[in-house]
């Protein structure tokens, strides 16, 4: 792959993607596109902005004049569609926005690729999906690309129709285009209100540590640079109409997640040390945790049967994740003024998603 669009690529993972693009994968042209809604930003794309391959348009996936200009002018050989909005305590909130990112924007970039590939030249499209369209599991058993889709959160649901109107124009259109469904992504540059970070940013100021329920809901955890690896093995060796599971392997816990950070903060900045925490009246970063009451509709378990990308396409996960927790703990606490610009004006850490 010599040029790329990257949709999202102001977010979490599709900065961490376009640094992984330029970099370990070598690509000769990347052009960013984002909306920058509250959770993409343009301090993601600080470094690659620098490098003379890169090309940002502030853009809406949605806006079909403003997708075919764009796939017009550039020609990419492929779009890796990160764009969407994901905190399914948003879509509780307010669905209409997943509807039209999610949905409308996944059908705009299809038709404009369609269009591209109608002219002869070489176009692939891979949707960025979720675990999450597969439902909830029980005690045991994974989720294998033959899972029935059964998803129960609104923005579940926005993903699932994407994913089909991917395979429908592979199956009606002949469009080169896959999915891949990747597991609960954790590492440098996610937005605060997401788990990690969320804990991480509280603890260091001695605010309560809000875990739904009793805490044993369980999310397969992926480090965003093992999924960026599989998304690339997908991308240039996978096979057009096919779905990829990407999960890490690493079952955990929403609580045993939490002691984990509680754990590596602890050896990189002791709670001993911490005046916000001492403020507080707590000796240890663990005396934060709170339960507090369960979202609607909460998926007990997620778990990915990864085995067809690891034996079609020979990729592995790399990073453990107690590994994983400790180097990214560590990149928040290098990296507050980042923490506190991506959240001004945006988002003061508060409950969302109570329906």
């Amino acid at each position: 792959m010599r040029s790329l669009i990257v949709t999202g690529g102001a977010g979490f993972i599709g900065c961490n993607f376009v640094r992984f693009a330029l970099g370990q994968a070598g690509v000769e042209r990347v052009v960013v596109v984002d909306k920058l809604t509250y959770a993409g930003s343009p301090a993601n794309l600080e470094e690659a902005a620098k490098d003379a391959r890169y090309r940002f348009v502030q853009a809406d996936i949605a806006d079909e004049g403003a997708m075919r200009t764009l796939l017009d002018e550039e020609h990419p050989e492929a779009v890796v569609n990160f764009a969407a909005e994901t905190h399914v305590d948003r879509s509780i909130d307010d669905p209409s926005a997943f509807i039209h990112s999610n949905l409308l924007g996944v059908f705009n970039l299809l038709e404009s690729g369609r269009r591209l590939a109608k002219s002869g030249r070489r176009f692939r499209y891979l949707q960025i999906s979720t675990d999450e369209v597969y439902g909830s599991l029980g005690a045991d058993g994974l989720f294998s690309e033959e899972t029935p889709y059964a998803p129960n959160s609104p923005y579940s649901a926005s993903k699932a129709g994407a994913d089909h109107l991917v395979r429908a124009y592979f199956h009606t259109y002949g469009l080169d285009a896959l999915v891949t469904n990747c597991s609960n992504n954790y590492g440098p540059h996610q937005f605060p209100e997401k788990l990690i970070p969320l804990m991480i940013l509280n603890a260091l100021e001695g605010r309560a540590l809000p875990v739904y329920g009793d805490g044993s809901n369980v999310r397969d955890w992926l480090h965003v640079q093992d999924h960026c690896s599989g998304i690339w093995a997908a991308l240039t060796r996978g096979r057009g109409g096919e779905k990829y599971n990407i999960g890490g392997g690493n079952e955990r816990s929403n609580l045993e997640m939490v002691r984990l950070l509680c754990a590596a903060l602890e050896r990189l900045s002791p709670a001993a040390e911490n005046a916000a925490l001492k403020a507080a009246g707590k000796a240890s970063y663990l005396e934060l945790l709170s339960f507090v009451a369960d979202r609607p509709g909460h998926d007990r378990r997620y778990a990915i049967d990864a085995s067809k990308i690891r034996s079609e396409l020979g990729w592995r996960p790399s990073v453990p994740v107690e590994e994983g927790i400790a180097s990214t703990a560590a990149w928040y606490l290098g990296h507050l003024d980042w923490c506190r610009s991506v959240q001004e004006g945006k988002y003061r850490r508060e409950r969302l998603g109570r329906a």
